[in-house]
């Protein structure tokens, strides 16, 4: 019987190990750019191509390469960074496996240009598919020129699951981020289609923190330091009036290189206890510096999973660290007047006291015809008589004044009428969220309870509705509509707000700037990351403009630029829960009313469109048996 088991071409098993390290255009800026940083180079420029899927170029000043190292450099398991195994747990290097040039080279087509200062001429190697085509003498600079062309032009099914420009180009800034955080003393570069992104010279942490993020950062950021026997701990972390629900910069580095850590996370989180709303995030930098043998960097391809081996006492110090750096910023002092060489001025005798005022009349009537004394006769015996009329009537509520906003536009839904109580099941699921028999029965009494549900009866027990949710899923229908097809105008400002953008979310907000005219936004590139807001919708009048365009660009930040419904469907979301009514604001019987009659006119007014509850029956059997 013939044998069955052989070895892989190197190029197949390339090609393999390139599924790991090569994942999209992002990875080859990562691999890249941390071979320079280890070969010492103090400016390091990276060129993307259609974010990347075209073309990426790292060019370095570094020590470069001789002839036969930079043909090397492209074999499996070719590297300088360690000769044996227990480098390992000595690794002060960003690579060591030397497995990503093989893995690019086998899955795109790369030219290399180095040269060592020593060298009067460099090498030009040129590889694709990992054959080698060409290698030359050439003359270039000190260090290194890598040009990766056409990714995964060799593999035709790994290609046409790469997302779009945008897609791609906002993963290459992620990993680029993580990156020159690390390393404020090397300058950066980036271009994207010979469009300059990032220009970061050398600096301090902060100012590169800043200059990543923007200027307005700055003024959130708390300083950490802490220095252990067993870890050192620096950077920086937001202020809880910063905190938001969607955007925050949240960053963990060990001993230079990024990391994600979701127990260090909860040692952050941990100190804003009772200082931040739920569901609210900080910004953070942390930077976190141990001895190498402490610590297992070879757990993942990417090596952003790290194991430590003082987790529990890490945490510990970390979480007092933050705590002390968010009490300090906390602690209000106490106003000391300088009264030197002031006049002193006396302070009022005790003796004199001010007017008192006269006492108060209890017998005071101001709706009696004549004054006289309280009586408790006085009330009518038929007490609900006191009620009498005290209903809204239906013609009220289509005259009254929408105070919320819900009436000033047409339904999109469907109309009253197509509504059958009896019959109708939003979800399939139970008959509890059908639709209520006693909806448009405006002359019932509601009430609203603790500032968050509208409670009124029906013929089959209590209706209780979130009033929150039920405004947000009228307005992302509303937003929704306006997405498509109506789009809303919007109100001009006298004075028109300027807001920051970092450089990625400025690439996001172009890409969106479509959909957010269609809701009512007027924006204007005032270049540099600024934009200016000359127009918004009726709807924000009153609220933060500025934190509300944040999130919604964190929002479009969190789903790929090709999924055009996704990105509609979570915008009209996120304006919806931001504009919607808030919990505790009092409604009036007008209000209560309008905001019912528009919630069941919605195509499924049971859930919120993220699948929250918006109201519950109360049935009274359920009641009754509370008195039995």
């Amino acid at each position: 019987m013939e044998d069955i088991i052989h070895l892989l071409p190197d190029s197949v098993a390339n090609q393999i190990a390139a599924g790991e390290v090569v994942q999209r255009p992002s990875s080859i800026v990562k691999e890249m750019v941390e071979n320079s940083i280890d070969a010492g180079a103090q400016h390091i420029q990276v060129l993307v191509v259609d974010g990347g899927k075209t073309n990426v170029q790292v060019i370095d000043d570094g020590k470069g390469m001789s002839e036969t190292d930079a043909r090397l450099s492209f074999e499996r398991h070719a590297t300088s960074k360690i000769r044996q195994a227990t480098d390992l747990f000595t690794l002060t290097t960003m690579g060591f496996r030397g497995e990503a040039l093989a893995s690019i080279a086998a899955v795109a087509q790369v030219d290399l240009k180095t040269r060592r200062a020593e060298d009067e001429l460099g090498t030009l190697i040129q590889i694709a598919g990992s054959k080698v085509e060409n290698q030359e003498p050439v003359v270039c600079p000190v260090g290194c020129n890598f040009s990766v062309k056409n990714l995964f032009f060799n593999v035709p099914a790994r290609r046409k699951f790469l997302k779009s420009n945008q897609t791609e180009l906002t993963n290459v800034v992620a990993d680029f981020e993580r990156i020159v955080l690390v390393y404020p003393d090397i300058a950066f570069t980036l271009y994207n289609n010979g469009v300059e992104m990032y220009n970061l010279p050398q600096s301090s942490l902060r100012q590169r923190i800043v200059n990543v993020f923007g200027k307005k950062i700055n003024t959130e950021l708390l300083p950490v330091e802490v220095e252990t026997s067993i870890v050192r701990i620096t950077g920086y972390v937001a202020k809880p009036e910063s905190a938001k629900k969607k955007g925050a910069r949240q960053f963990f580095f060990v001993n230079g290189r990024y990391m994600r850590h979701p127990y260090f996370h909860s040692a952050v989180m941990r100190a804003y206890d009772n200082l931040i709303p739920a569901g609210e995030h900080i910004s953070y930098f942390i930077y976190i510096s141990v001895e190498p043998s402490t610590i297992d960097v070879n757990v993942h391809p990417t090596k952003t999973e790290i194991k430590f081996d003082n987790e529990q006492p890490i945490w510990q110090v970390l979480s007092a660290t933050v705590r002390e750096a968010v009490g300090k910023f906390s602690n209000v002092p106490l106003i000391d007047f300088d009264v030197e060489g002031k006049p002193d001025i006396p302070a009022m005798g005790l003796q004199t006291l001010p007017p008192q005022p006269k006492p108060m009349t209890t017998s005071y009537n101001p709706f009696a015809e004549t004054p006289s004394t309280y009586q408790r006769s006085s009330v009518p015996k038929d007490w609900s008589d006191l009620y009498e009329g005290a209903a809204t009537s239906p013609s009220s509520v289509e005259k009254g004044q929408d105070f919320l906003g819900l009436g000033d536009e047409p339904s999109a839904a469907f109309s009253i009428g197509d509504l059958n109580p009896s019959t109708m099941n939003l979800w399939g699921e139970s008959e509890d969220e059908a639709v209520p028999s006693k909806l448009f029965d405006t002359s019932v009494q509601k009430i609203q309870y603790k500032g968050r549900y509208i409670i009124y009866p029906e013929p089959e027990g209590l209706i209780a509705v979130d009033q929150h949710r039920a405004h947000v899923r009228i307005l992302y229908e509303r937003n929704m509509a306006c997405l498509s097809n109506h789009p809303r105008p919007a109100q001009k400002v006298l004075f028109p707000d300027i807001i920051q953008f970092s450089k990625t979310e400025a690439a996001v907000l172009e890409s969106a700037m479509d959909d957010l005219s269609s809701l009512g936004f007027e924006l204007t590139n005032l270049g540099g990351g600024s934009y200016s807001v000359s127009g918004k919708p009726l709807e924000v009048e009153g609220m933060d403009v500025d934190a509300l365009l944040h999130e919604l660009v964190a929002t479009l930040q969190e789903i790929p630029s090709d999924m055009r419904t996704e990105l509609q469907q979570s915008l009209a979301l996120t304006m919806a829960q931001a504009s919607a009514v808030v919990y505790g604001q009092v409604l009036s019987e007008m209000e209560m009313d309008q905001l019912l009659k528009d919630l069941f006119q919605t195509p499924a007014p049971a859930r919120t469109p993220d699948g929250k509850i918006v109201y519950a029956t109360i049935d009274y059997r359920t009641i009754d048996k509370l008195f039995n």
